[in-house]
């Protein structure tokens, strides 16, 4: 009985550092922004759904919720929000939509497995991402007004970024996969 009871408090540690380690990896690719056209990009969308196929559907998207805490109770961690944070000020903004895209694209793509194709992988992976974009552009239009070029501002200048990290992913999915397994 004791046993089980050390496995199990040594599995809910082990988590919490995967959770701290995820957030932590997810707050510096959200500050670090890379020359990109037509708009500099941030490797944070590549990482959410890195951390969806390392981690597994739930962790990560336990991983990206508490990600979400973090910025709701004011800390700096999105990826424009000032050194001090504003917190749910920020969060309700013009990228909530987004944010929130993070949680179920991180869990989408916790799906990816090593017996899929680097096609079905990357078809996974799109999808995964385009919940972001979805999510996204509802929030946007919404507060912004749908009359708007929504898609033009909200997603356009970001999809050839989006499909290059993909393809980076896609090539390392399989080893990350395997590498969850050993975790």
């Amino acid at each position: 009985m004791e046993l089980v009871q050390k496995i199990k408090q040594y599995k809910i540690l082990k988590n919490i550092l995967y959770i701290l380690l995820g957030s932590t990896l997810l707050i510096v690719s959200a500050k670090i922004k890379l020359p990109f056209y037509p708009v500099p990009m941030t490797m944070q969308t590549f990482v959410v759904l890195f951390l969806g196929v390392l981690l597994g559907p739930k962790l990560a998207a336990t991983t990206i919720l508490f990600y979400l805490f973090e910025g709701i109770l004011g800390l700096p961690v999105f990826s424009n929000s000032p050194e001090k944070g504003i917190g749910l000020v920020y969060f309700t903004g013009p990228t909530m939509g987004y944010l929130i895209g993070f949680i179920f694209a991180s869990y989408f793509a916790g799906y990816v497995n090593t017996k899929d194709s680097y096609f079905k992988i990357c078809i996974k992976l799109i999808l995964s991402v385009s919940i972001i974009y979805l999510l996204g552009l509802l929030w946007l239009g919404t507060l912004i007004g749908w009359e708007k070029p929504i898609f033009s501002l909200g997603a356009k200048p970001f999809l050839l970024a989006e499909m290059f990290k993909i393809l980076l992913l896609g090539i390392i999915c399989k080893y990350l996969i395997k590498l969850r397994r050993i975790i």
